[in-house]
C-alpha cells in the first residue's frame, strides 16, 4: 500500500516538538538528580539537550558494539537539523546519546547503571503496587471469561489499570476509553491453536510489567500459551522500558508480596522460567531506530514461529504501523499484513500514529477538542 508521509520530529506545534522541546529537558534534569553523575556527564547530558533542540544531527562517537551499526543508521542522517528527521528515529538516537553521555557504555564507574533505574526502583516501591497486587485476591472465585478479560485489560491499561474496578464494574466500563476491542480475536486464535507459543514484546518496566507477568502467569496456568517468550530491551531505553534487571525486580516484588495471590503467581513465573516455558529475550533490534518492517532474519523466524505476538505500549505501535501519518481509517489489518505472525497490540494513545477507527470515531473524537491521539486517554486491542 501507499506509504502516508512519515512523522517528523521538529512540526511547529506538533506532539514531536513537544517532546524535544518541553519533555526532554525535564528529562535531563531529572537524569542528572538521579545519580550523583560529575562535571563530564552532566555537560555531555547539557550538550545533548542543546543540541537535539536548536543544532544537527552529530555523529555516535562510541567505542560501544554498536558503533558500526549507528553509522549504518544514521548515514543518510548526519549533519540534518533534529526537527528535519523522523520522529522515531530521532527520539530513539536521543536516549542511546542519553547512555553515551553519562558513560553506560564506558570504562568508568557509571558502565552499566541505568540512568533511570531510581525511577524504576520508588514506582515498585510505591504503596499504589501494594494495592494493585492485593487486588488479585478478588480475581478466585470470578468466572473465567471475565478473569481474563480484566487480566487482559489490566494489562492494557498498565498504572492506570484498577482491576478491582475492571471486576465489579461490568464489562462495558470502559467502553468509551476503549476505542478497539479485537480481544475475542486474541482469545479465538489462542484456544484454536495446539501447543501455542506466545510472543510478548514488552513495553514499560515497573508498575506496567506487573500486570504484563501476571496475564503471562493466567496464559501459562489456563493452557492457553504453552510458552511465553518476552522480549526485554537490551541497554536502558525510553526512561521506563523494561530490561532484564526490571523483569527480575518486578518477579521479586510479586515473590515477596505479602498477598497470597501475587507471591503464588510469581512462584509460578519463577518456576516456569526454570523450566523454560517463560523465556526471556533480549535482541539488539528493540533498541534500533527502525521500524518492525525491518525486522531482523532471526527475530523474524521467531515471530514467524508464534501462534500469536502480543506487542505491548505505544512505542511499539509506532514501529509496528511505521509512525506515518496514516488516515485513522486506515484499516489495521492493511498495516500489519506484512507481520510474521497473528499480531495483538495493547496501546494506549500517546502519540499521533492511529489506524482501525471508524470516521464516526474520528469525527466524535476530532470535535472534542482534545488531543486524543497522545492524552493517554484512550486505548485500543488490535489484532489480526
Amino acid at each position: 500500500m501507499t506509504d502516508a508521509p512519515q512523522i517528523l520530529a521538529g512540526v511547529p506545534g506538533s506532539f514531536p516538538n513537544s517532546v524535544f522541546h518541553e519533555r526532554h529537558p525535564k528529562l535531563i534534569e531529572q537524569v542528572i538528580g538521579a545519580h550523583p553523575y560529575g562535571q563530564v556527564e552532566q555537560a555531555a547530558l547539557r550538550k545533548l539537550l542543546a543540541e537535539s533542540v536548536g543544532g544537527v544531527v552529530e555523529p555516535l562517537y562510541t567505542s560501544a558494539d554498536d558503533a558500526d551499526r549507528w553509522q549504518e543508521w544514521g548515514r543518510d542522517v548526519w549533519g540534518r537539523p533534529w526537527g528535519e528527521v523522523p520522529f522515531l528515529w530521532a527520539e530513539s538516537y536521543f536516549y542511546r546519546r542519553l547512555l553515551e553521555a553519562v558513560g553506560y557504555f564506558g570504562p568508568g564507574v557509571w558502565r552499566g547503571i541505568d540512568p533511570f533505574g531510581p525511577t524504576k526502583a520508588a514506582e515498585l516501591a510505591s504503596p499504589a503496587v501494594t494495592d494493585e497486587l492485593n487486588a488479585l485476591a478478588e480475581l478466585a472465585d470470578v468466572p473465567e471469561e471475565k478473569k481474563r478479560d480484566a487480566l487482559l485489560v489490566s494489562a492494557l491499561w498498565g498504572n492506570q489499570a484498577d482491576l478491582g474496578f475492571q471486576l465489579t464494574a461490568g464489562s462495558g466500563a470502559r467502553d468509551d476509553r476503549l476505542l478497539v476491542d479485537d480481544s475475542a480475536a486474541l482469545w479465538s486464535t489462542l484456544a484454536s491453536a495446539t501447543d501455542p507459543d506466545v510472543c510478548l514484546i514488552a513495553d514499560n518496566a515497573g508498575r506496567e510489567l506487573l500486570p504484563d507477568l501476571i496475564l503471562v502467569d493466567y496464559l501459562l496456568t489456563s493452557g492457553m500459551a504453552a510458552r511465553v517468550t518476552i522480549y526485554l530491551k537490551p541497554q536502558p531505553y525510553y526512561v521506563s522500558d523494561a530490561t532484564m534487571n526490571d523483569l527480575v525486580a518486578a518477579l521479586r516484588v510479586l515473590r515477596d508480596s505479602d498477598a497470597a495471590a501475587a507471591r503464588e503467581a510469581g512462584d509460578r513465573l519463577w518456576l516456569a522460567m526454570n523450566e523454560g516455558r517463560l523465556i526471556a529475550r533480549m535482541h539488539e533490534f528493540f533498541c534500533a531506530p527502525l521500524s518492525f518492517h525491518d525486522l531482523p532474519e532471526d527475530l523474524s523466524v521467531e515471530f514467524a514461529c508464534a501462534a500469536l505476538t502480543i506487542l505491548k505500549g505505544d512505542l511499539n505501535y509506532r514501529r509496528l504501523l511505521g509512525d506515518r501519518d496514516w488516515p485513522p481509517t486506515t484499516p489495521f489489518a492493511d498495516l500489519t499484513a506484512y507481520f510474521p505472525s497473528p499480531v495483538v497490540a495493547l496501546r494506549t494513545l500517546k502519540s499521533d500514529v492511529v489506524a482501525g477507527l471508524t470516521a464516526a470515531q474520528v469525527a466524535d473524537l476530532d470535535a472534542t477538542g482534545r488531543p486524543w491521539r497522545t492524552s493517554g486517554e484512550h486505548a485500543l486491542i488490535q489484532a489480526r
